[in-house]
């Protein structure tokens, strides 16, 4: 008897519904896995949020959006806010992909489109640590999908949601130019698309932009300092080749990252060979040769061209993130793989997706729970976050009658500190003040501070470098603190000390 699994049935008669409930599904783990298993936030999360908690645009931090955001999510509902705000990024990234997917393929095309979007990495275990390049993965896709709307369908109030999507991108990713520059030069190179800007809308759009183009660039000028050095170094005859292994590098992990979407593909190619017969064929028209281009251009591009900038102005990853440069992979092999998609292995296809689904995060407890023991790797997310807010709060405030405003020191600790800090106090950061103007000398004397630093043993003797900057710092006792699996883990100790307020501490970095 031929059997043909529910989710084909889905694909064929109810697409929009498999879509909602993969992309739901899908959200709602990746809340719920940190929310359950994470002491501390992961990555660079404490850090943003420090910064976001200031709502200032100086700063050597970029365009701004995501921070705020973050901020806001976190005030009005804690991490969990911000695990939800980088999930509602998923799921529009999804929706913009489900959507274009039915307007060139058809919806059961772009639902499976979105199911192939489980296999790629940067779509699920990165997603908690949100930033920048989460917010702009969502943002680019709504500008694909509304550009798609105006200028192929003709839809013209599509343009001022294109407009809207795209100066928000403004204010989020320093990789914005590289995304709307590439949709520009695609827009005026292709005839079709010119005959849409004789209308009033795509102007009105343009100098709207023009706008948010100026700020974004005032946003980026500091990395015009580090960027003159990077060009002079291009012109080396040694840095050729180290350039070019260093762009491979940055392609070959963006490949990597299509791992799962590959084993997918795979499968339901019919490999390993099978003598089962496919599920009956899902059928759709012609793609039109526009929306063809348009989706391979958008696929390839933007990922060439990031990681090209990347590699001029010396980054490790492409720049402004890799996440908004996957956004099309899935659609792009949907589109290419013809007008009748035949999928065998329909049983093992629906494990292996499921598997994607569900295996990472299973992986996040037991990786949390053998990696201390079996390696002695220290997990961020692992840090007593909780604890060390508490204690260092109201540390400070016996000793000063004052709540804790300002925490600075070794710069991981102390963001940590002042995200878990009942009254989140604000991050100095010592080693470069400039990147927290928000913080004067005057403040620290005023308001008083807790200095953190790691240390291995108990003396209360704090590191030259943090001696120098704080003359008058009060050192105290080095404070142990118990992670969740300590395993084969040095002791976590944290030393630290007080600056009271109207003391004179100088808070000059040292020469």
């Amino acid at each position: 008897m031929f059997f043909v699994p529910l989710y084909i049935e889905a694909l064929r008669s109810r697409p929009a519904f498999l879509f909602w409930a993969a992309a739901l599904v899908q959200a709602a783990i990746w809340i719920a896995v940190p929310m359950a298993f994470y002491a501390a936030p992961p990555g660079n999360l404490p850090q943003l949020l420090a910064i976001g908690h200031e709502f200032q645009l100086r700063g050597d931090v970029g365009p701004p959006l995501a921070y705020w955001l973050a901020e806001i999510a976190f005030r009005i509902a804690g991490l969990f806010g911000v695990y939800a705000l980088s999930q509602i990024c998923v799921v529009v990234t999804y929706w913009c992909v489900f959507a274009l997917g039915s307007a060139i393929a058809g919806p059961a095309h772009a639902a499976l489109a979105t199911l192939l979007m489980i296999g790629i990495s940067l779509f699920t275990v990165p997603t908690p640590d949100f930033g920048p390049p989460i917010l702009a993965m969502a943002l680019w896709a709504l500008v694909l999908l509304n550009y798609w709307r105006a200028a192929m369908q003709g839809r013209r109030r599509a343009w001022y949601a294109l407009g809207a999507a795209a100066a928000l991108l403004l204010c989020a990713s320093s990789a914005a130019l590289i995304l709307l520059g590439a949709l520009a030069v695609f827009a005026v190179a292709t005839g079709r698309n010119r005959s849409t800007l004789k209308g009033n809308e795509p102007w009105l759009v343009i100098i709207g932009l023009a706008v948010f183009l100026f700020v974004h660039l005032l946003w980026l000028q500091r990395s015009s300092e580090a960027l003159m050095p990077a060009l002079q170094h291009l012109r080396d005859a040694t840095a050729g080749l180290e350039n070019t292994i260093a762009w491979l590098r940055l392609l070959s992990a963006l490949v990597l990252a299509h791992a799962g979407l590959a084993i997918l593909v795979v499968l339901a190619t019919g490999w390993p060979r099978t003598v089962d017969a496919p599920a009956p064929a899902l059928m759709r028209g012609p793609v039109d040769p526009a929306a063809f281009s348009f989706v391979k251009i958008f696929a390839l591009v933007p990922a060439l061209l990031a990681t090209v900038a990347a590699v001029i102005v010396g980054y490790g990853l492409p720049l402004g993130g890799a996440a908004p440069l996957v956004v099309l992979s899935s659609l792009a092999i949907i589109v290419l793989a013809g007008e009748r998609i035949e999928l065998f292995h329909q049983r093992v296809l629906g494990y292996a997706w499921v598997g994607l689904l569900l295996a990472p995060a299973l992986f996040v407890p037991v990786v949390m729970l053998s990696l201390p023991w079996a390696t002695g790797t220290e997990l961020k997310i692992a840090q007593p976050a909780t604890a060390m807010g508490r204690f260092f709060a109201e540390n400070f405030e016996r000793r000063t009658g004052r709540a804790l405003k300002i925490v600075t020191g070794d710069l991981d600790t102390a963001t940590l500190i002042a995200l878990a800090a009942p009254s989140r106090p604000s991050v100095y950061f010592d080693q470069d003040p400039s990147r927290s103007p928000w913080v004067t000398p005057d403040d620290i004397r005023a308001k008083g501070a807790v200095v953190v630093w790691r240390t291995v043993d108990t003396t209360p003797t704090p590191p030259p470098e943090i001696k120098a900057r704080f003359p008058d710092l009060i050192p105290e006792v080095p404070r142990t603190f118990a992670r969740p699996v300590q395993g084969r883990l040095p002791v976590l100790r944290i030393g630290w000390g007080v600056i009271r307020p109207g003391s004179v501490a100088s808070t000059e970095p040292a020469k």
